[in-house]
């Protein structure tokens, strides 16, 4: 690996009041009529060197660093802004490694305005220190001039892992387990790697060739992929227990939130998810590896709703998204590239309540959408295809047991919004799969797989010891960020298991093969 080109003797100098003399600073954006015309590229460019370098500066090394609290894999992030500024990238992309199997993701789709710059202590009055964007120019740039995750150090165990699910937890702990010598073999239903990174997430946030470059990174330190192979269809998890030491399941948060609105079967209607997946294949080719697997048959069903819808033709058409969280910027955004005359968020509380992030509210507005607030939907209206849906005003009345306000309803105040397409975008749930019944691994109300977690003696292992889990299954659906944290640390209490246990010697992992 080599190293950063220059050196402490080397560095500028600091200069510690840098915040007040630089202003916070965004990359350049893809200019909005560009967006509007169906530009499908990320939004936010990158730094150069000396912008990275300016606005690494600002930061005030705070001795009892906020943003790094705040982060939820903690990351360290005053020491790799100052490796930033200081021009040594590659030992800033070590650093940046340390926390986070996947920075230069997280650096694009983290919601940085409500985590580590929204606690920046700058953020008060000067304006937060850039964050995401430094941390993105730090990997991009050295993965771009050759840095790799140094593996010369590590000591091969013998053991082998299957991880379950290409998404960010599965990814998150296959580096960690190949960071301390622990094959592994990752397994999903889908024909490319990164889950919702991939399918899910529109490629304004987060360009497909980052995902796909991270698989590069990881099959470089010995991890290997075995896509278009569905756990409990394709193999079982018995077979993967009979030639594993242990198994890691990220399955994610699939199930689509019913709000048994009456009318949901009309055309024209469409969950939020398929429609962002498909419409991911429609507008970036898939590039995979593995021979035999064709991204144009290949049918992946996603809870009970098809993920190969088919997609309407949204030019010209009126669009209301129901939903006010990062899943429903995503499809008003989307909806806009795909030529949409008008777009509408109607979500039932105010903005101030809204679960999405404040950047995506405001890119959605910039690009063109109206946010009709307090709106809360009632019924899908048509005969045959959706033409409209009927919301009634609401007002926010007392908390409920999770501390949010409830909406209530405005009596007389319904009202019906013209709409040729509907996409509903209530949320996710998990929902285990029925082969992990006879394993004891044991579930929540919710669906949601439990385990030891974090705190645990072996961190997110299940009812079944050498089954462990983490991610959305677990935590249910929630942040790239939280499930890369539970993925990285079930690694941890994996590779603490097997080391606690005799090796055996396993059966010939042909099985396995044949079967991917």
């Amino acid at each position: 690996m080599s190293k950063s080109p220059a050196s402490n003797k080397d560095a500028p100098k600091k200069d510690v009041f840098q915040f007040r003399n630089v202003q916070r600073e965004m990359p350049a954006r893809i200019p909005l009529q560009l967006r509007r015309d169906g530009d499908w590229g990320e939004l936010y460019g990158r730094f150069g060197e000396a912008e990275a370098k300016h606005q690494a500066g600002r930061c005030l090394d705070c001795g009892n660093p906020y943003c790094s609290w705040k982060c939820p894999l903690h990351n360290i992030i005053p020491r790799w802004l100052e490796l930033a500024r200081e021009g040594r990238v590659f030992e800033a992309a070590d650093l940046c490694h340390e926390t986070n199997p996947l920075p230069e993701i997280c650096g694009r789709v983290c919601p940085q305005d409500r985590l580590c710059e929204g606690s920046c202590t700058l953020n008060d009055g000067f304006g937060a220190v850039t964050i995401g964007a430094v941390e993105k120019y730090i990997v991009d740039r050295a993965l771009a001039e050759g840095w790799r995750p140094g593996m010369d150090k590590v000591q091969r165990t013998g053991r082998r892992v299957a991880v379950v699910g290409a998404g960010p937890a599965g990814l998150a702990c296959a580096d960690r387990l190949a960071r301390a010598g622990i094959d592994a073999v990752v397994f999903d239903r889908y024909e490319a790697v990164g889950g919702l990174l991939q399918f899910g997430i529109p490629s304004f946030k987060l360009d497909k060739s980052i995902v796909a470059l991270r698989r590069e990174v990881l099959e470089g330190m010995g991890v290997q992929f075995r896509l278009g192979v569905e756990v409990g269809r394709d193999i079982s998890l018995d077979a993967l227990l009979a030639e594993f030491d242990a198994v890691f399941l990220g399955l994610g948060s699939y199930r689509y939130t019913d709000g048994g609105l009456p009318g949901q079967d009309l055309k024209g209607v469409l969950p939020a998810l398929p429609f962002l997946v498909q419409n991911g294949r429609v507008v970036h080719t898939v590039t995979h590896h593995d021979e035999g697997v064709d991204p144009k048959v290949t049918s992946r069903p996603i809870a009970g709703w098809e993920d190969r819808i088919e997609l309407p033709d949204l030019a010209g058409k009126r669009v209301v998204v129901l939903g006010g969280g990062d899943t429903g910027m995503d499809c008003v955004r989307s909806a806009i590239r795909l030529g949409a005359a008008q777009v509408t968020c109607a979500y039932r509380r105010d903005e101030a309540n809204m679960p999405g992030s404040a950047r995506e509210v405001a890119n959605a507005r910039e690009e063109g959408v109206t946010f009709l607030f307090n709106r809360q939907p009632l019924a899908l209206l048509g005969d045959g295809h959706v033409s409209g849906v009927r919301v009634a005003e609401t007002t926010l009345g007392e908390p409920d047991a999770h501390g949010r306000r409830n909406a209530v309803l405005v009596d007389g105040s319904e009202t019906v919004l013209e709409a040729d397409v509907v996409i509903i975008a209530f949320g996710f749930q998990a929902e285990a799969p029925e082969w992990l019944a006879r394993h004891g691994v044991a579930l929540a109300g919710n669906g949601r797989i439990l385990t030891s977690g974090e705190h645990g003696a072996f961190a997110y292992q299940t009812g079944h010891p050498r089954l462990f889990a983490g991610g959305d299954c677990v935590r249910g659906a929630d942040l790239v960020v939280t499930a890369t944290f539970e993925g990285r640390e079930a690694a941890a209490g994996i590779a603490r298991y097997l080391a606690s246990q005799p090796v055996v010697e396993s059966a010939s992992t042909s099985k396995v093969d044949a079967a991917a």
